[in-house]
Parts: C-alpha cells; structure tokens; sequence
C-alpha cells in the first residue's frame, strides 16, 4: 500500500497544529496563552493599608496623602486589569499628573480638604472599582485571586463613598452630620462603612436630605454587591483538582498499534 501521501498530509497537520500552540492561537484551551494580569493580593493590600493609614493617622495628612494612596490604587488596578489599546497609558498619565497637581494645591490651601480635591478622590475610586469588577466578571473561572478582587472593589466603594460625602460637605453650606458631630476623613470613612454594611449604630447620621439620598444609594450598593458579586464568586470557587495521572495521555485501545492482531495476520 502507498504510504507517501497520507504520512505526508499527517505531517503537515501535524506541523501546523504545533505552530498554532507555538503561536498562542488555542484559544480558552490548554495551549492558548494565560490571560494577563488578574491577580489582586497586592491590591488588596495596599486598600487596607491605605484605610489604616486614614483611620489612625493625622487629620490634615491623612486628607492630602490620601490623593497619592488613591492614585497608587488606580495605578495597581490598571496594572493588574488591563485595558485594550493605549487605555492604560492615558489613564495612567491622567492619574499620575492629576493626583501631583491636587496633591500640591492641598498643601497650599488654607483649610484641610477642598470640595475639588474629594470629587478628584472620588473619581479616582470610581475608575479602580469599574476596572476591577470588570476584570473579576471576566474571569472564565473563580479563583483564589477572583475572590481578592471581589473583596478589594468592596473597599473601593466604601473609601469612594467617603470621598463622596467630604465633597457634599464641602460643597454645602451647612455640616454634613447631625448634631454638629465632626467632620474629617476619619468620620467619613466610619459612616461610609457602617453604612456600607448596614451596621448603623447611630452616632453619625447625615443631616441634609442630599447626605441621606447617597447614604441610601451606598446602602443599597452594598446589599446588592454582597448578595450577588461576592456570595457567587464564594459558592462558584473551587480549590485546583489534583494533577491527572501520567496513563490518562496514553491512545486508546482501538487505535493500530505494534500489538495490534491485524499486524500478527
């Protein structure tokens, strides 16, 4: 029987099957390239961090280095849920330029936080949890980093809120909270999450009807984040399976071997 052509098409398909796996075209197969980025421990990190940092530290420096924490977030962010085309680098020069130029007018004004410097906080906060939630929900599958990324965007919204409010008051005329309680980062941020959660103790409630409409709305924002984006990443992650065994690559039976009986015929 002649055998030069079949062995020569079998080669060919063979060779082109080998420089489409070298070639990254698989696909969401085994031999496609790994998707880049998606991976948010460090993120989180720095989120908590950052958090910390407003929570304990000075009053007027917690305000002004807040600007360049937030920017070193986006940053992160952008790093670790990439955008297609030259996304990343206009958003990243925009983030970085604008943050110095706040960061500068902070340290020159005459009282701590300006409405400008909180809407520019805020919008910061608002780019990170849009790029991570994206970047999480377009995950094929749930892991261990998925999870980091549904908890970083969590505090994302609860710092962006924050930021938020600080704008609304700065921009009204009267305090944000009721019976004239203090109003700084630190306090923002505790009515923030508190509200966040749904915890609500009580000792800070706003006291203008704008204050409670978005105190309202970040409620609402985190019901539905826990009840939908974190509870499904939870119940659909799964814990890598152990490796195949070494026999599951073998042929099947069916296919001409050595051994084969038409061969002993």
């Amino acid at each position: 029987m002649p055998t030069g052509p079949p062995r020569a098409d079998h080669a060919h398909g063979h060779d082109t099957s080998v420089l489409a796996r070298l070639a990254g075209l698989g696909g969401l197969g085994r031999t496609g390239s790994p998707p880049g980025g998606g991976r948010y421990g460090l993120l989180l990190a720095v989120l908590v961090g950052t958090y910390l940092f407003s929570a304990f530290g000075a009053r007027q420096a917690a305000t002004e280095v807040q600007v360049l924490l937030f920017a070193l977030v986006l940053l992160i962010a952008l790093r670790t849920s990439p955008l297609p085309g030259r996304w990343p680098v206009i958003i990243g020069a925009v983030t970085v330029i604008g943050s110095l130029v706040t960061f500068l007018t902070s340290l020159t004004a005459a009282r701590t936080g300006t409405a400008a410097e909180d809407l520019w906080k805020t919008l910061l906060l608002l780019l990170t949890v849009i790029m991570v939630v994206r970047r999480v929900l377009a995950r094929p599958t749930v892991t261990i980093q998925s999870i980091y990324g549904a908890l970083s965007a969590y505090l994302i919204v609860g710092l962006m809120f924050a930021s938020g409010y600080a704008a609304i008051e700065h921009l009204g005329e009267s305090v944000f909270f009721a019976n004239n309680q203090q109003a700084n980062t630190q306090t923002f941020q505790y009515f923030s999450f508190t509200t966040l959660t749904t915890l609500g103790y009580g000792d800070f409630t706003a006291a203008q009807s704008g204050g409670r409409a978005v105190a309202v709305l970040e409620a609402l924002t985190g019901q539905v984040f826990l009840a939908t984006l974190v509870a499904r990443l939870v119940a659909a992650y799964r814990t890598p399976g152990p490796p195949e065994p070494a026999g599951r690559g073998r042929l099947p039976e069916d296919v001409d071997g050595p051994g084969d009986d038409e061969d002993r015929d």
